[in-house]
């Protein structure tokens, strides 16, 4: 008799340690957070027009001034897009200037990567590291993007070789 339910309880362990993976699966489904977009960057990005906006920050040397970093991707496979201004702060202070120099187009589902070509800066006297700063991205055919960006200094291993505005 002792064999039998021996034998049994062995059958009933086994069964439930079998059983443990896929029970605990349940409550996995689709809404699960390892689906959702994760940004592990230090800036910000927005992913809801034709055009994306990626780890978007500014890269400040001084008070004052500092160059904008993003990579703006453009998810129109069959058209090209432009970036044609990037303007900064409340509009109705025009407290911060923002300028645009070097390459702006954008190719048909490419990237246009803003920090190695330092073809964005802001000047205006907010712009210091700590600060957020709202940005404005203009596109010749894709939606505006407005974000609230932060200001890194350059002294950051990270952002040393991003280029600073000329003074």
């Amino acid at each position: 008799m002792n064999l039998r339910r021996s034998r049994y309880r062995l059958a009933a362990a086994s069964a439930v340690l079998l059983a443990a993976p896929l029970l605990s699966s349940c409550g996995v489904n689709f809404g699960a957070q390892t689906i959702q977009d994760y940004n592990p960057a230090a800036g910000v990005y927005d992913r809801s027009g034709a055009v994306d906006v990626v780890n978007a920050l500014i890269v400040s040397g001084k008070k004052g001034s500092g160059t904008v970093v993003a990579t703006l991707v453009n998810n129109d496979q069959l058209h090209a897009d432009q970036l044609k201004k990037v303007t900064a702060g409340n509009p109705r202070t025009q407290d911060i200037t923002g300028s645009l120099a070097g390459p702006t187009k954008i190719p048909a589902g490419g990237v246009l990567d803003l920090a190695s070509t330092g073809g964005a800066t802001v000047k205006g006297p907010t712009i210091k590291p700590g600060a957020f700063i709202p940005l404005t991205f203009k596109f010749a055919h894709a939606k505006s993007i407005v974000l609230d960006v932060p200001v890194f200094p350059h002294s950051d291993p990270v952002y040393k070789h991003v280029p600073l505005p000329q003074s």
